[in-house]
């Protein structure tokens, strides 16, 4: 390759803030601003934290389009019910709540781009509509018969074996080749030999920076190589995550293996978390504090009973009184099932009365954490960390929104 190619990339790289010597990456790069001037749909396809977000933006920037409207959408936070008057507007009186009309974003990215992420998650209704959109150009909007006119350049990204889904039926594959007509793949931080040192030196930085920290953290040549030999299951996603915790709850700024162990990166292991378990357990392994999660619920599950308890006597007129002492607590269904591969020990849950004067955690605070840690459990995969929580994927991305959770 060239010098002034390599320039070109660096340059790119640079402005977008993309760290990394990977070949495959640096292809995908390339052809994304090879595909920009073009109107040509593109198809981003990636694990979940990889950075597909990046991909659109580059494409928008470097096309004749950069001046008009860029909307990012994720398709999995829309709820079913909701998507299609989302996407293509609706008219007043549309269904119950149409006070007005709505425009859509089809309507508002008229002549710009619009990024419709996780695309796989679409039902197959709003499937249909899309497909009548990359084929003509045409949308109706929720409750209207009158065809409108759109001028919008589609790129889409999906961590979903689009392929396997067309087979199980969740997935048009007319669709699926008429978004597909570029494709580009990004590839896991596993596959990015060395990328993964890269990447902290640079999330290091920029905690540093942001968190206005003197010294930022390094690593040590032997945590580099259990950097470069973890599998990354979260992907940059991951690395991000780790890298601010160490930043922020390292003591010393010079970062080795047996701290790195402390968060669950260890040796070519790719079945860990990656996060530190709450309560800074020091276990190394796979090895799950189960009591501690335990606890936890305990005392989300009396504090929500205290608090009903409190309004139905406070609606009475009496004062609400503390639970008497020595009142133990049930160990809720979902975490009795959990410690199966440990021996059983005293889990030393709390009593009502100890649980009553901690006012130290609330209910949001039990179901962020819960949620954080179903979601280190599966990797960071939503649709396996919803249906362990048992709520749609849908749901558990709002929450995720809502709590302010950095996946």
């Amino acid at each position: 390759m060239s010098s002034e190619p390599n320039r070109d990339m660096q340059s790119l790289m640079s402005r977008y803030g993309i760290v990394g010597r990977n070949e495959a990456l640096r292809e995908a790069l390339a052809t994304a601003v090879l595909v920009a001037p073009t109107d040509l749909s593109v198809l981003i396809q990636g694990e979940s934290g990889v950075g597909k977000e990046i991909i659109p933006r580059i494409i928008h920037d470097h096309s004749k389009r950069k001046g008009k409207t860029y909307i990012a959408i994720n398709c999995g936070s829309i709820p079913e019910g909701t998507i299609d008057s989302e996407l293509f507007g609706h008219e007043k009186g549309a269904f119950t709540s149409a006070i007005g009309e709505h425009e859509g974003y089809f309507g508002a990215a008229d002549g710009g781009t619009l990024f419709l992420d996780e695309v796989g998650e679409l039902p197959l209704s709003t499937q249909a509509r899309l497909l009548r959109v990359l084929e003509t150009g045409e949308y109706m909007r929720v409750g209207s018969s009158t065809p409108r006119k759109t001028n919008v350049r589609i790129v889409a990204a999906t961590n979903v074996d689009i392929p396997n889904a067309i087979k199980q039926g969740r997935f048009r594959e007319d669709l699926y080749y008429r978004l597909c007509t570029i494709n580009i793949k990004i590839p896991p931080l596993r596959k990015r030999q060395g990328d993964a040192v890269l990447l902290f030196k640079k999330f290091a930085l920029d905690t540093a920076e942001r968190y206005n920290i003197p010294e930022p953290i390094r690593l040590t040549p032997e945590a580099e190589a259990v950097v470069n030999s973890y599998k990354w299951p979260g992907n940059i996603r991951q690395l991000r995550n780790i890298t601010e915790q160490l930043s922020i709850l390292s003591e010393s700024r010079s970062i080795t293996p047996e701290v790195l162990a402390k968060h669950g990166i260890t040796p070519n292991s790719d079945d860990d978390t990656g996060i530190a378990t709450i309560g800074g357990s020091n276990n190394s392994g796979s090895q799950h504090d189960y009591e501690q999660e335990i606890k936890i619920l305990a005392h989300a599950v009396f504090e929500l009973r205290s608090e009903v308890q409190e309004l139905k006597e406070k609606l009475q007129g009496n004062n609400w009184h503390k639970a008497p002492a020595g009142t133990t607590l049930p160990v809720p269904l979902s975490a009795q099932k959990k410690p199966q591969h440990s021996p059983a020990v005293d889990l030393d849950i709390p009593t009502a009365e100890e649980i009553v004067d901690d006012d130290t955690l609330n209910i949001g605070d039990m179901e962020k954490r819960n949620i954080l840690l179903s979601l280190q459990r599966n990797h960071y995969k939503r649709k396996l960390a919803a249906e362990e929580l048992g709520i749609s994927e849908r749901t558990l991305y709002r929450k995720i929104k809502a709590y302010g959770i950095d996946e």
